[in-house]
Protein backbone atom coordinates (compact mmCIF):
# COMPACT_ATOMS: atom_id res chain seq x y z
CA UNK A 1 0.00 0.00 0.00
CA UNK A 2 0.97 3.43 -1.10
CA UNK A 3 2.03 5.90 2.02
CA UNK A 4 -0.31 9.26 1.37
CA UNK A 5 2.13 11.78 1.45
CA UNK A 6 0.68 15.38 2.28
CA UNK A 7 1.59 18.84 1.22
CA UNK A 8 4.42 20.17 2.29
CA UNK A 9 4.50 22.11 5.48
CA UNK A 10 5.97 25.06 7.49
CA UNK A 11 5.56 24.51 11.15
CA UNK A 12 6.19 26.26 14.40
CA UNK A 13 9.75 24.74 15.52
CA UNK A 14 8.72 25.02 19.30
CA UNK A 15 5.94 22.77 19.64
CA UNK A 16 5.23 21.48 15.69
CA UNK A 17 1.85 23.56 15.71
CA UNK A 18 0.77 23.52 11.44
CA UNK A 19 1.79 27.38 10.47
CA UNK A 20 1.63 27.70 6.49
CA UNK A 21 1.58 26.44 3.45
CA UNK A 22 5.02 25.72 1.02
CA UNK A 23 3.08 26.99 -1.24
CA UNK A 24 1.61 30.17 0.26
CA UNK A 25 5.70 31.43 -0.29
CA UNK A 26 5.83 34.63 -2.28
CA UNK A 27 9.33 35.27 -1.39
CA UNK A 28 12.69 34.22 0.46
CA UNK A 29 14.40 37.12 -0.18
CA UNK A 30 13.48 38.69 2.96
CA UNK A 31 14.89 39.45 6.78
CA UNK A 32 13.83 39.31 10.44
CA UNK A 33 14.94 40.32 12.98
CA UNK A 34 16.73 36.91 14.05
CA UNK A 35 17.80 36.45 10.60
CA UNK A 36 16.72 34.68 6.91
CA UNK A 37 12.58 34.67 6.66
CA UNK A 38 9.92 34.18 4.18
CA UNK A 39 7.01 36.31 3.04
CA UNK A 40 3.59 34.23 2.65
CA UNK A 41 0.30 34.68 1.81
CA UNK A 42 -1.78 33.10 4.17
CA UNK A 43 -0.76 32.09 7.67
CA UNK A 44 -2.71 29.47 10.28
CA UNK A 45 -3.13 28.77 13.80
CA UNK A 46 -1.66 31.85 15.07
CA UNK A 47 -2.74 34.70 17.02
CA UNK A 48 -1.97 38.72 16.01
CA UNK A 49 -0.72 40.59 18.79
CA UNK A 50 -1.36 44.40 18.78
CA UNK A 51 -0.76 46.53 16.02
CA UNK A 52 1.85 48.84 15.92
CA UNK A 53 4.22 51.06 13.78
CA UNK A 54 8.00 50.16 12.74
CA UNK A 55 10.21 51.56 11.03
CA UNK A 56 11.61 48.51 8.90
CA UNK A 57 14.12 47.93 6.48
CA UNK A 58 11.57 49.01 3.49
CA UNK A 59 10.28 52.34 5.47
CA UNK A 60 7.50 52.78 7.93
CA UNK A 61 5.06 49.73 8.12
CA UNK A 62 2.24 48.88 10.76
CA UNK A 63 2.70 45.60 11.86
CA UNK A 64 1.30 42.67 14.96
CA UNK A 65 3.64 40.35 16.01
CA UNK A 66 2.38 36.78 15.10
CA UNK A 67 2.84 33.63 17.74
CA UNK A 68 1.59 30.30 17.39
CA UNK A 69 -1.51 29.83 18.87
CA UNK A 70 -0.37 26.59 20.48
CA UNK A 71 2.80 27.65 22.44
CA UNK A 72 2.65 31.68 22.02
CA UNK A 73 6.17 31.88 20.68
CA UNK A 74 6.74 34.76 18.49
CA UNK A 75 7.25 32.90 15.10
CA UNK A 76 7.35 36.51 13.03
CA UNK A 77 4.69 39.39 12.05
CA UNK A 78 1.88 40.34 9.86
CA UNK A 79 1.84 43.64 7.12
CA UNK A 80 -1.33 45.24 8.00
CA UNK A 81 -0.36 48.83 6.56
CA UNK A 82 2.30 49.91 3.94
CA UNK A 83 2.57 53.76 3.83
CA UNK A 84 5.61 53.61 0.90
CA UNK A 85 2.90 53.03 -2.27
CA UNK A 86 5.55 50.63 -3.60
CA UNK A 87 5.59 48.39 -0.40
CA UNK A 88 1.72 47.93 -1.06
CA UNK A 89 2.12 44.62 -1.81
CA UNK A 90 2.97 43.10 1.89
CA UNK A 91 -0.37 44.55 2.74
CA UNK A 92 -2.15 41.55 4.49
CA UNK A 93 1.03 39.49 4.09
CA UNK A 94 2.89 37.44 6.90
CA UNK A 95 6.82 36.81 7.71
CA UNK A 96 7.89 34.00 9.16
CA UNK A 97 11.43 33.62 10.64
CA UNK A 98 13.55 30.68 9.28
CA UNK A 99 14.62 29.94 12.50
CA UNK A 100 11.18 29.67 14.29
CA UNK A 101 9.79 27.28 11.83
CA UNK A 102 10.45 23.90 10.78
CA UNK A 103 9.85 22.24 7.26
CA UNK A 104 6.69 19.04 7.33
CA UNK A 105 6.25 16.28 4.43
CA UNK A 106 9.19 16.91 2.52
Amino acid sequence: MAEFIGPRLYSCGNCGNHISLHDDIISKAFQGRHGRAFLFSHAMNIVAGPKEDRHLITGLHTVADVRCSDCHVVLGWKYERAYEASQKYKEGKFILEKSKIVKENW
